[in-house]
């Protein structure tokens, strides 16, 4: 089985409403926001900081996931594996697997809460993932992500780069947000 990677940038702006209008002038369909919170962990046994890795438990709505996100492969994107899981839905199943992975000795590190809309645009025979993000604490993102195969990285970098470019997007951030915050609060 080919590891999964997801290939993303993520850029600070100002003004989302500029990009939500250059998207719709693609021809991409923005969602209305959605509040999402990722609660992140701390392993038992290692640094994830250190090794560069991440392991959250996100909400949105009635849906949880876990999601591990491996070190990043680039200096330039936030290029990694990332493995995401479907968990129950509702406040049950949130509790049920943050008390499971607690108990195995992870502890909570940061919540990062955000609003997030969405949109897919179609570039380059590719459908390019968009969000538009207002992070609590943080600020204002558009994140460009693909999710590819292992030897496909490449060429998915070179869409997204592309992308960037004619959405007027520079700067890009490859701290995480949990690092942002972190520093932000003097944490990190």
């Amino acid at each position: 089985m080919t590891a999964r990677m997801e290939v993303e940038q993520k850029f600070p702006i100002q003004d989302l409403a500029i990009v939500e209008s250059s998207l719709l002038a693609l021809g991409a369909a923005v969602s209305g926001p959605k509040h999402e919170i990722d609660l992140y962990y701390a392993h038992p046994a290692r640094d994830f900081a250190a090794t560069d890795e991440a392991l959250r438990i996100r909400r949105s709505g009635d849906a949880n996931w876990m999601t591990y996100k491996g070190p990043k492969t680039d200096p330039t994107t936030k290029t990694r594996r990332e493995i995401d899981l479907p968990l129950p839905e509702g406040p049950e199943g949130y509790a049920s697997w943050t008390s499971l992975i607690e108990a195995l000795g992870f502890r909570p590190v940061a919540e990062v809460s955000k609003e997030r809309c969405k949109a897919v645009v179609a570039w380059e025979g590719r459908k390019v993932e968009v969000s538009l993000d207002r992070v609590d604490h943080v600020g204002t993102f558009v994140e460009l992500e693909l999710v590819t195969d292992a030897p496909d990285v490449a060429s998915a970098k070179a869409c997204i780069a592309s992308l960037a470019q004619r959405l007027g997007l520079s700067r890009s951030e490859r701290r995480s947000y949990l690092e942002l915050l972190l520093e932000r609060s003097g944490r990190h």
